[in-house]
């Protein structure tokens, strides 16, 4: 919602479309005073100026043009509440539905307080969401052209390459000598080539969030993490935004939708799967990062064989992730690191990370082993690590800046 000036004397609820809305507004009492308009959206700044007011409280559901008009009408009225339709089942259940009535049950419920209104993430968000969406978009085309290349050669009972990935450029010439028809042999070029183009662009926006990272000091305290790469941390945090909208663990937990359900009734309860009822880019992120920490991390990967007899392997997985964020919310909260964090892991995942964002993206004169020590101080951890292991290489660490205290 926008920042509240006076107390509304009118409420008014917008039915939005792709190219238009519907308004009506009503008073305290839920009687109509306004309305209906029918407003284009290249006419909503006249319209707005014309017909609402600071005294205005304004009601909409999100949908695909909700920012604009967000940020068209806050400099205007007394504030805008965004809700999501599922929500309102008074709205989306009716058997009869027109634009007219949801816009009036909007501003009705507006004015009797009743709807629960959705955070609107700032400028910067908005973007960085926008950036994992579109990354994600063609990470599914480049794993759909694989599946249709992968599906030829179990049809045809074709063995793989002896050398690298059948994807890589040095097996395209490979893929050209299959024994398949010429109208087969067309659509496995276009595959590839869908290919090229999806990693082309996933590498590009990879390297676009990267360089946004690079300006946020909260991405260092989620690398961390096991199971934590870049995109992880980034996706993460462009799925959260602000941590302090959460009051402890279990309301992100709620956000992701990694929760159980609860049905609790008399002297009933019972607890079912988890709900699903939250944002799906950050439940994804963290079950792909549950994933990685069970197969690589000797914490998750004992936490794995602990829970699996019980639950097998999926809801295992769901179970670590869950735990994952609870971590999470824990070490952007208090800006500390995870008390499960082993300190030689951590800086080779730093020193990898300042490989990934190159000297542009550090202080002036500072080395990549001096970012990892100024950041292992920060989480108050590693003070006696002096060297990193690197594949066949150690990289030595400049001296702990940690007090005695910090470090105890």
């Amino acid at each position: 919602m926008s920042a509240l000036t006076a107390t509304p004397t009118r409420f008014v609820g917008l039915d939005l479309h792709k190219h238009y809305l519907i308004a009506l507004a009503v008073d305290a009492e839920g009687e109509q005073t306004g309305g209906p308009w029918r407003v284009t959206l290249d006419h909503l700044d006249a319209w707005a100026h014309q017909h609402l007011t600071r005294l205005d409280a304004v009601a909409v559901e999100i949908t695909t043009n909700t920012y604009t008009v967000y940020d068209a009408l806050v400099p205007l009225v007394h504030s805008v509440t965004v809700v999501h339709p599922p929500h309102l089942a008074l709205i989306t259940r009716v058997p009869v539905k027109t634009d007219n009535r949801a816009a009036l049950v909007l501003a009705q419920f507006l004015a009797k307080g009743m709807l629960p209104a959705l955070w609107i993430p700032p400028q910067a968000v908005r973007e960085q969401r926008a950036t994992v969406a579109q990354r994600a978009k063609f990470t599914r085309l480049s794993t759909q052209a694989k599946n249709r290349l992968h599906s030829v050669l179990h049809r045809h009972h074709l063995p793989l390459p002896e050398e690298g990935s059948p994807f890589s450029p040095g097996n395209r010439a490979w893929w050209q000598q299959l024994p398949v028809s010429a109208s087969e042999q067309a659509r496995l070029q276009a595959d590839l080539a869908t290919l090229d183009f999806a990693d082309q662009q996933i590498d590009r926006l990879t390297r676009a969030l990267a360089s946004d990272g690079a300006q946020d000091e909260r991405v260092p305290l989620l690398i961390q993490l096991p199971g934590f790469s870049v995109v992880t941390a980034l996706t993460t945090l462009a799925a959260i935004g602000d941590i302090g909208r959460f009051e402890d663990a279990k309301h992100l937990v709620g956000y992701s939708g990694l929760g159980a359900g609860v049905h609790a009734s008399g002297q009933l309860y019972r607890t079912g799967r988890i709900t699903k009822a939250g944002r799906r880019d950050l439940r994804a992120a963290l079950v792909e990062a549950a994933q990685v920490a069970a197969n690589a991390d000797p914490h998750w990967q004992a936490e794995l064989a602990r829970l699996e007899p019980r639950l097998g392997r999926n809801k295992a997985i769901v179970a670590i992730a869950r735990k994952l964020l609870v971590a999470v919310w824990h070490v952007l909260t208090e800006h500390r690191a995870d008390r499960f964090a082993e300190p030689a892991r951590v800086a080779r995942k730093l020193l990898n990370y300042t490989y990934t964002l190159g000297r542009s993206h550090r202080r002036p004169g500072q080395s990549g082993a001096a970012y990892v020590r100024e950041q292992l101080d920060r989480l108050q951890l590693g003070a006696d690590l002096e060297s990193i292991a690197h594949g066949k290489r150690s990289v030595p660490l400049p001296p702990s800046q940690q007090t005695p205290a910090a470090t105890a």
